[in-house]
């Protein structure tokens, strides 16, 4: 049983494929896996419900409400409990809808609202296929770090010979078994992170602060999550969810805060990514009444905070791996390599604010990672989600 406590939802669209998806959904409930049959409306024209939830031990989900108990199904749900989202057949209007956030059903309400990996198998017609809007919309998945499972060649339902056939449920289920077994890499590690911004006080109303929103700590966290591991996250002040999986948060607000989290807790860790914008000064005193206006001038007096990265650099073992990020201005890669030396880190994130769509409070940003080797890994601008997939798949693939 090798799926056994996986969930899974099945989608199932409007192709002469959709007879396939019974042989996969029986695999993988003999794998052990929990299935949610998700079918758009054209689905139903080609394989009924009733065979389905007889299949998957679960009611079968098409529409919005359940018109005999009155219910609403919710979508978000639904896209939170999968562990994977598999969309086999997938139609080239589902396929389009997909990219494009078309949400007119079920099927792709709940694809917008998942976190999980979302593997497709395409099912059409070669001319269908090959077309360039279909080519360019695959294109859009593949972009979105969706798993395309490419058809087979054969002969396809028009007649024709060519490549469309969906491919078959047992490759199909290979493909998910893989896919749970390399996403467990970060089994039995822990993983140190520190995301967002830090507020230094002034007095009980003002404080220092920066624009840090904590999306890509909080991405990086979920990454982590996702492969296996567990995660210790030290957030600084941000609105954000926590995300999915074995997650321990540990909510600060200053740089000390934070600093006394981190250090205390990177002795029982094997990884420790530094992904917060912690405040380089602190007022050396806070008052503790609100500051009044007045006429004349009003000086803050700063004093340097201590220096997590650095601390942590110098208590780390061989076993240990310590990245940081450095976000520049100017002269950017010098300054970042002086950090990476300076500090002791084995690797270091370096993004620009020069750079249109990096930093800080956006769903974007552009990164090159450098080892302390010197070896780099320049990538370019994309989702903080995928960011953080580049990032780990690093760190993986450099772990010895």
């Amino acid at each position: 049983m090798r799926l056994k406590g996986k969930n899974i939802v099945l989608g199932i669209t409007g192709s002469i494929a959709a007879y396939k998806a019974a042989y996969l959904l029986r695999a993988l409930k003999k794998e052990g896996a929990d299935v949610q049959v998700i079918i758009t409306p054209a689905g139903k024209e080609f394989i009924t419900p009733v065979t389905l939830s007889a299949l998957s031990n679960r009611p079968v989900i098409s529409e919005f409400f359940s018109a005999n108990s009155g219910s609403w199904n919710s979508h978000v749900d639904l896209g939170l409990w999968a562990d994977l989202f598999v969309v086999a057949p997938a139609s080239a209007s589902t396929i389009a809808k997909m990219a494009h956030g078309l949400a007119d059903n079920m099927l792709i309400t709940s694809y917008l609202s998942t976190r999980a990996k979302v593997m497709v198998a395409p099912a059409m017609d070669l001319d269908m296929f090959s077309h360039p809007t279909t080519v360019q919309n695959i294109g859009i998945l593949k972009a979105n770090g969706h798993i395309i499972i490419e058809p087979a060649s054969g002969e396809l339902a028009s007649g024709l010979i060519g490549k469309g056939r969906m491919e078959e449920p047992e490759v199909i289920l290979e493909h998910i078994v893989a896919h749970f077994a390399a996403s467990q890499i970060l089994a039995g590690k822990t993983v140190l992170i520190t995301a967002g911004p830090t507020y230094e006080r002034i007095d009980p109303v003002r404080f220092i602060g920066n624009h840090s929103s904590g999306k890509m700590g909080f991405a990086i966290a979920e990454q982590c999550a996702q492969l296996g591991a567990k995660v210790v996250l030290v957030a600084g002040p941000v609105s954000l969810p926590t995300p999915q999986g074995h997650i321990e948060r540990i909510n600060v607000v200053s740089a000390g805060e934070m600093y006394e989290a981190a250090v205390s807790r990177f002795n029982q860790c094997h990884f420790a990514i530094m992904s917060a914008a912690v405040a380089d000064f602190t007022p050396a005193h806070s008052a503790d009444e609100k500051i009044k206006r007045g006429d004349a001038d009003l000086s803050v007096q700063l004093k340097p905070t201590k220096d997590i990265a650095a601390q942590l650099g110098s208590l780390k073992r061989n076993d240990q791996i310590l990245v940081g990020f450095a976000l520049e201005t100017q002269d950017e890669t010098n300054n970042a390599l002086n950090k990476l030396s300076r500090k002791n880190l084995d690797f270091i994130v370096l993004n620009s604010l020069n750079d249109t769509g990096a930093g800080f409070g956006g769903d974007t940003n552009k990164v090159t990672i450098w080892h302390k080797s010197g070896k780099m890994w320049p990538f370019e601008l994309k989702s903080k989600t995928l960011v953080a997939r580049d990032i780990i798949s690093v760190l993986v693939e450099n772990m010895q």
